[in-house]
């Protein structure tokens, strides 16, 4: 029964036009956050499958010992309702008709790839094809260029070790041809079941076997938590996101959608805040009539919990009805776009955040103004005297405070966003009470006439209140819109420059110190120069401030770095991607030191003035830390981890040189003159993970557009809700000036300049607290630079005012189309 009166009250509601406006704040915040949040958590999913293609799965499991991975973990996945394929990793020598060459052969089960195609040619002028499979028993196929260097076709024959193999076609890519030592050498690609009859893999072989395994999320973790007692130093299990070459772009794309989500929410939140305290106000009446009828408090109290509870479920279910066919909608574009299959796929948990925007904002910002009315005597509430103390606002404002920040922590559970966005709000707050103080003593003195300007200013001053909190609201939708607006722009921007036009493509390794610059002279032949040219020494780190680093180093099997050789170097300048963090680099008068990469001096947990030992060969060094830098893994240049200066400790000992240069398709011949001239040097090509990298970069932009433009539409949402909030105040007053004779034409002027000087004010106000909260966000969160955003912020507050403007003359709509009288008698 109580059901049934609850649900008729509703009906009742429906007709008063504050409780319309709140119940579509309710739709339109659940329905804004489960968009975007479901959208969000799509795009993650699609993103990181799209990326997984790296790796051919999900997660890579390597054994560099020599030894297989027994075949019972593979059946212990799929027993877990993983996919699973295998692959062999080897180098040894290939002929084909007189000619030999050193290749790199990858082996690989019927199952692979599991994520990712195969591009393959059937010959060399045959259209490229994609693939789900790899070579069947006794075929091969071969990189372009490996068939041009021992002039061969297809439908030839190969050997390899004691097999005969029949090229069946070009290996054009694969999805897992990452950076790695393999790829020096050109590739062949061979069934797995072929690579016992080689005969080449024996006991004590180089050789790298390797397990991929594909799955929901959940199934991975718990089978790596089964796999990992039994994992041994050798063996390394990996994700696309222990790979330097995307694991940061992934990381900042998806940092973007938890802002956008993060910001979604506190729009969400303001649009509730704005109807539901409208409600409230207004209540006042209504509750000293109920008290003058002898209800009590208590039971006043628990009517209107009961109302808002409704209210709530009500305001859910609208918004998901509304939310599910518009995430179709945007599914089905996402597929069009990022020309790839997206299942439908409604992540529950996702709606989380949704839901609880609107209890949680419901009776956060509602009911505390409801619930001290009912503790003012009635006479007091008629008579419009609230009867509680200005005080008491601060009660308000904290339990606001706090349903935001638990609201965005809910989300987000990142507490340099949410720091970064309350803090950005409260020095906008701030700044909003010393510019309604500005305000007051500014247009006081400001007297009405028939000019449009002044009674714009005078409507200011008249409702300075209402004006104050209008731009207050105005300012906070602003400062969320451009905070993403502003980190949008610098993520591109980071990005573009990681990944410029013409970026290295190739990589020249193992050049002897004496072929330098024979190797430079080739290339300048061609026009092709080459970018820097480094020195690389192989070594290990053994040592920090004197003692083992295995014994300094707590949990060293998570720090890579220490189970393998690590590549050492000299220079003089810093490269133009790094940059200093702490100490300073060297002088041209110093040679003692050693420069670390930032994210590895942290693994290891040491800073500057600490000492590191090396062991190259049969040779130690020992060169105190002058300074740590932060490195660009993702430009595709000679990187290091260790940089020492010339004529320090690496003096005298045996090294090589390295470098990279960019070279057009149409110039890629050219190799194959190199390969010949100087066949000592190992030739890396990376094009194909350039390619691959951007259009990751790609998939990742269009989604920050995405989410951009929801953002941007629920932005106006919230302005029109703040404006109809005040909707029958302004009528009533355009209503009485053309009762009194005003214009239209100045009423019209009037009001749209009264507005939009407000969107003036509040889009300053809005993009300085964005910048403000960019700074932050852009700092700890995006691990950027911070820089002005000039260009993208000066346009805002002029749009501000002229959207704000059009929306003052919407509300005049009724004003100048309906009688004076008649307005006034339906707004009485």
């Amino acid at each position: 029964m109580s059901a049934s009166r609850n649900l008729g009250s509703v009906a009742r509601d429906w007709r008063q036009r504050d409780v319309r406006v709140v119940l579509s704040a309710l739709v339109i915040a659940v329905a804004t956050v489960a968009i975007i949040a479901l959208f969000a958590s799509q795009l993650q999913r699609t993103l990181i499958t799209s990326a997984s293609s790296f790796l051919a799965g999900d997660r890579q499991l390597e054994a560099e010992h020599g030894q297989p991975i027994p075949p019972e973990w593979r059946e212990q996945a799929r027993s877990r309702g993983l996919e699973t394929a295998r692959m062999v990793e080897f180098a040894t020598m290939i002929s084909g008709g007189e000619r030999f060459q050193l290749v790199s052969v990858k082996a690989v089960s019927d199952d692979y790839p599991l994520r990712g195609l195969v591009e393959y040619q059937p010959h060399p002028d045959g259209e490229r094809q994609v693939l789900d499979h790899g070579p069947r028993p006794g075929e091969a196929w071969l990189n372009p260029r490996l068939m041009r260097l021992l002039e061969l076709e297809v439908g030839d024959s190969v050997e390899i070790g004691n097999l005969t193999l029949k090229i069946s076609g070009l290996l054009v890519r694969e999805p897992d041809g990452g950076f790695n030592m393999a790829g020096l050498a050109p590739r062949v690609m061979i069934h797995a079941d072929d690579v016992d009859a080689t005969g080449v893999v024996q006991e004590g072989s180089r050789v790298e076997y390797i397990n991929l395994f594909a799955g929901d999320e959940a199934a991975l973790n718990a089978f790596h938590q089964w796999l990992e007692p039994r994992l041994e130093p050798s063996h390394e299990w990996e994700s696309i996101r222990d790979g330097a070459t995307l694991s940061e772009s992934l990381d900042r794309a998806e940092r973007f959608l938890l802002l956008g989500g993060s910001i979604a929410v506190l729009l969400a939140s303001v649009a509730v805040a704005v109807a539901s305290r409208q409600y409230a106000v207004g209540q006042r009446d209504t509750v000293a009539l109920l008290k003058t009828l002898g209800l009590s408090g208590q039971r006043i109290g628990r009517m209107y919990l009961a109302r808002l509870a409704v209210w709530g479920v009500v305001g859910m279910a609208g918004g998901l009805l509304v939310a599910l066919p518009v995430y179709a909608f945007l599914n089905n574009l996402m597929e069009q776009v990022l020309e790839q299959d997206v299942p439908f796929v409604v992540d529950v948990p996702a709606l989380a955040p949704a839901l609880a925007t609107a209890l949680v904002s419901l009776f956060a910002f509602a009911y505390p103004p409801i619930r001290r009315l009912r503790e003012v005597p009635a006479m007091r509430v008629l008579r419009s005297q609230p009867g509680e103390p200005d005080g008491r606002a601060w009660t308000d404002i904290a339990i606001a405070v706090v349903a935001i920040f638990g609201l965005v922590w809910l989300y987000a559970r990142e507490i340099m966003l949410v720091l970064a966005l309350i803090g950005g709000l409260v020095a906008l707050l701030g700044i909003l009470a010393f510019l309604g103080w500005v305000l007051v003593m500014g247009l006081r003195r400001v007297t009405g006439g028939g000019n449009a300007w002044r009674l714009a200013l005078v409507g200011l001053y008249r409702h300075r209140r209402s004006s104050l909190s209008q731009i207050a609201v105005f300012a906070m939708t602003l400062m969320l819109a451009s905070t993403l607006v502003l980190v949008r722009s610098s993520l591109l921007a980071d990005w573009q420059a990681q990944l410029p036009e013409q970026t290295p493509n190739h990589f020249l390794i193992n050049i002897a110190p004496e072929a330098v610059d024979e190797v430079e002279a080739f290339w300048d032949e061609r026009g092709q120069g080459l970018d820097t040219v480094y020195p690389m020494v192989r070594g290990r780190l053994t040592e920090i401030n004197g003692e083992p680093v295995r014994q300094v180093v707590s949990k060293d099997d998570s720090v890579n770095a220490l189970n393998r050789e690590l590549n050492l170097t000299w220079m003089d300048d810093l490269p133009e991607d790094n940059r200093i963090v702490d100490g300073a680099w060297v002088n041209d008068q110093q040679q003692e030191g050693v420069s670390v990469e930032a994210e590895l001096a942290a693994e290891l947990g040491v800073e500057v003035g600490d000492v590191l030992g090396f062991t190259v060969g049969s040779d130690t060094i020992a060169e105190p830390i002058t300074s740590i830098r932060t490195v660009q893994w993702e430009s595709m240049k000679p990187n290091f981890y260790m940089a020492f200066p010339p004529g320090g400790a690496l003096e005298g000992l045996p090294a090589t040189w390295i470098t990279s240069f960019y070279l057009p398709p149409s110039q890629k011949p050219a190799l194959n003159d190199f390969t010949r001239q100087f066949p000592t040097v190992s030739l890396l090509e990376v094009d194909h993970i350039i390619e691959r990298i951007q259009q990751i970069v790609r998939q990742v932009t269009q989604a920050i557009e995405a989410i951009l433009a929801l953002i941007l539409a629920a932005s106006l949402v919230v302005m029109a809700a703040v404006v109809s909030a005040t909707l029958q105040d302004r009528q009533r007053e355009g209503a009485l000036l053309r009762t009194l004779g005003g214009q239209q034409s100045l009423l019209v002027r009037s009001t749209m300049l009264e507005f939009g000087l407000a969107g003036l004010m509040a889009g300053i106000l809005g993009v300085l607290a964005a910048e403000t909260a960019v700074w932050a966000l852009q700092y700890r969160m995006f691990g950027g630079e911070f820089r002005w955003h000039w260009a993208v912020a000066l346009p805002i507050p002029l749009v501000s005012a002229v959207v704000l403007a059009l929306l003052g003359r919407w509300q005049l709509r009724p004003v100048l189309q309906v009688s004076p009288m008649l307005l006034l008698r339906r707004l009485e």
